[in-house]
This record gives structure tokens, C-alpha cells and sequence, in this order.
């Protein structure tokens, strides 16, 4: 190190983060002190402060660092802090900073909501961010955002929201590419309207009745946990889209064309008939199917899922390699007029893997049927798995069923597998 030019030595500090090392390398030497100023990123971690035993508040502490840098980029503070300390902090380097990370903890503190300046108040001088991710978020009201013009990524993880707040907020973020929400409470109706918007993760918990309503022309990877009624009508570029609700159920799903989807995953304990075959309609050209619903039914009705026909399925899945089925589905498959309509040269062209988890013994001679089927008409399948899962059953059949599964097994051992 001493035989290095500056220059050389503040490029190899700018990679510098963690606070305390920061701290240490200010005393090492004078070269040192003068070069950590180029610095373009502090990381407080959550126990910066602990073992602190000087007069200086925390909020001074950082404030203090962060003065020392000619022009910080990123900011990331786990530790606790007050919002008369955040907002000191973004007057000296709010229009510098492009990423900013803020462990808010104050999701059971209203006060913290309704003072002034709030948390969220004080980011809205950081109106050159480009990342945005906040942890335990109170918006009960809308945050005073002006616009944040250039952010392109915002990720809310553990949050209480009202309706009218998360709107405002999102307003206030244009252009964003890139939305998470997660462990999110409080809603109830979510509108998101984001032009520019390409990836969105939606993880709402409690009963699982939200409703959803995207209008992102450009989104091309969509997930969403928790909600009942999902209206995304956009959908020219989706490529990937997850559906779950493991709390309630899913009544409505409304999409436009699927046309480019290569990946869909549909997971849920109930889901109204309507809305899985609707989903299977619009994913003709999917490439990955993922399957885990248990039931179908309207309201508290719990009901089996109808037949399905075994040819119409493929043949209306043409481009399917992936199939990841899961009991329901794969009972649905297994009904004994599933295979009667195939008709000589049918084939299953693209299916290269299958998984399957089966949870029950009745019908076995029809499910062991289908699952040769599938390795018959399936000509570039490569492996399938076989999950046995909580079969209940103190009857012999169980055992006998678990005996074809291994008999199967062994006789295309180079392809089926028991997992």
C-alpha cells in the first residue's frame, strides 16, 4: 500500500462498505484518513451501535461518516435510527445518493407514523435514487413524495398499508421497473398502474381476499400471493407468471393473450373451476406447468377437480417440456375415459420432464396407466420423478399401490425415479 499512487488506493477504498472498517481504516494513517472520503457506499449493520460507549448519539455517529464523503452513492442502515436523524442525513447527501436500503422498525409504532418529519418524509430528498428498499414499513397515510424520477426499483419487505397510501407511494415512482412488496398487510384493493414496470413480486398475508389490478404493459415476470381477484389484462411480454393464495381463495383471474408465457405456476389450497381453466387456456404456448391446487369449488364448496381429458390437455399444451404435477391435476388425468380418444400418431412432442406427487391410492390402476402413458407418448422424456406424499391409508391398497409405483420404477429405471 505505500508504494501505490492515491489514485490507486481511493479506487481500491471505494469498495469499501462496512462501517466499522471504515472507522478502523481512518485511524491506520493519515494516507488512509485522506482517501476514505472516496468512498461510494456506508453499511451500517444492526449491531453497529451496540458495544458504543462514547457521548455521540448513533444518529450523530453516521452522520459524522457520512459528512467525510466527497459524494456517497449507497446507503444502507440496519441499525436503529430517528427520523430527525435520517432527515440530517439526506440534506448532506440526498441528491448524491442512487441506492438507498432503511430498516424503518416502526411497524407497531403509530407515532412514528403521524410525526413530523416522518421516515418516509425525509427520503423524499433523495430524488435521484434509482433503488429504494425499506423493511417494517407503517404507511398508513400517503407518504409526501414529490417524484422520485429516476427510481427503478422499490422493495417494501414487512409492511402495514392502507390503500390510498401504497397508491400514492407507487405514484410517486413513475418509472419503476422493478416492484417487490413483501409480507405485506392492510390492503385491500391494489391498483398498480406503471408503464415501464418489468418484474413485480405481491406477497400480501392475512385472509387472502385482495384484489389485484395491473396495468404494465412491458411486465414480463409476475408473482403474486394472497389475492382472490387478479386483473392483469396487459400481458404481451409475460414470460413468467405465479399464482398462490395460501390463506384464501381464488375466485377471478382475468389476462389478456399469453402468447409469449413460457412459465406458469398455479398454487393454492382452492380455486373456483373457472379460474384454473381459464388459466390453462390462455398458457397454450407454456413451456413449464407447475400444478398444486387442491381443490376447486365455489365458496366454502370443496370439491375434486372434474375429468380432464388426457389427449386434449396435451395436445392444447403443445410446447410444454416441464410438467410439475401435483394430486388434484393428476387425478383429473387419471379418470378411466382420460385415455380412450388417443388416436393413432399422437405423440406429446416437447415434454422432457415430469415431476408428480401423488398423495392417495385410490384409482391406482388408472393412475399407474396414465403414468405409462406418459412415458409413451412422451418420446423425448428424459426423467420423471414419483412423489409419495401423506398418503392416508391403513388399507392394504396403499401398499399395493406403493408396490406398482416401485414395479414401475424398476422397469424404467433409467428414466423414473421415487422420491
Amino acid at each position: 500500500m505505500e508504494s501505490l499512487p492515491d489514485a490507486v488506493v481511493q479506487y481500491i477504498f471505494s469498495f469499501m462498505n462496512n462501517a466499522r472498517d471504515v472507522a478502523v481504516c481512518n485511524c491506520v494513517s493519515k494516507r488512509w484518513k485522506d482517501s476514505l472520503p472516496y468512498i461510494k457506499s456506508l453499511y451500517f449493520p444492526r449491531n453497529s451501535f451496540d458495544n458504543q460507549s462514547g457521548i455521540d448519539h448513533p444518529d450523530t455517529i453516521v452522520w459524522k461518516m457520512i459528512s467525510s464523503v466527497v459524494k456517497l452513492e449507497e446507503l444502507v442502515v440496519y441499525s436503529p435510527f430517528s427520523s430527525i436523524g435520517l432527515a440530517s442525513w439526506m440534506l448532506l447527501v440526498g441528491s448524491s445518493l442512487k441506492h438507498l436500503e432503511l430498516r424503518m422498525d416502526n411497524l407497531a409504532e403509530y407515532q412514528n407514523c403521524i410525526e413530523s418529519p416522518s421516515k418516509l418524509e425525509c427520503i423524499s430528498t433523495a430524488n435521484n435514487l434509482e433503488s429504494l428498499k425499506l423493511w417494517g414499513v407503517l404507511m398508513m397515510n400517503s407518504p409526501k413524495w414529490d417524484a422520485f424520477p429516476k427510481l427503478q426499483s422499490l422493495e417494501i419487505v414487512g409492511a402495514k398499508l392502507e390503500d390510498h397510501a401504497l397508491t400514492a407511494a407507487l405514484r410517486a415512482c413513475p418509472n419503476l421497473k422493478n416492484l417487490l412488496l413483501l409480507g405485506c398487510e392492510g390492503v385491500r384493493s391494489v391498483l398498480i398502474e406503471l408503464p415501464s414496470l418489468e418484474q413485480c413480486k405481491l406477497d400480501f398475508y392475512g385472509v387472502g381476499n385482495y384484489s389485484l389490478t395491473l396495468t404494465s404493459p412491458k411486465i414480463e415476470f409476475l408473482e403474486v400471493q394472497g389475492c382472490s381477484w387478479i386483473s392483469v389484462r396487459e400481458t404481451a411480454c409475460l414470460r413468467s407468471l405465479s399464482i398462490s393464495n395460501n390463506a384464501g381463495r381464488v375466485y377471478m383471474v382475468d389476462f389478456g393473450k399469453l402468447a409469449a408465457l413460457e412459465f406458469l405456476s398455479i398454487r393454492g389450497v382452492q380455486w373456483c373451476w373457472n379460474a384454473i381453466s381459464k388459466m390453462l387456456q390462455l398458457a397454450s404456448e407454456v413451456k413449464h406447468l407447475y400444478m398444486k391446487v387442491e381443490f376447486t369449488g365455489d365458496f366454502d364448496n370443496l370439491q375434486p377437480f372434474p375429468e380432464i381429458d388426457f389427449v386434449d390437455f396435451f395436445n392444447s399444451h403443445p410446447k410444454l417440456q416441464k410438467f410439475d404435477i401435483h394430486g388434484a391435476m393428476f387425478a383429473a388425468l387419471c379418470q378411466k375415459n382420460s385415455l380412450k380418444n388417443v388416436q393413432s400418431g399422437f405423440v406429446i412432442p416437447c415434454l422432457e420432464e415430469v415431476v408428480v406427487t401423488v398423495r392417495s391410492p385410490l384409482n391406482a390402476e388408472q393412475k399407474i396407466c396414465t403414468l405409462e402413458s406418459l412415458l409413451k407418448y412422451g418420446k423425448v422424456i428424459k426423467s420423471m420423478a414419483i412423489r409419495i406424499l401423506q398418503m392416508r391409508s391403513s388399507h392394504s391398497s396403499a401398499d399395493d399401490f406403493f408396490d406398482e409405483i416401485c414395479r414401475f420404477q424398476r422397469m424404467n429405471h433409467k428414466t423414473v425415479r421415487i422420491e
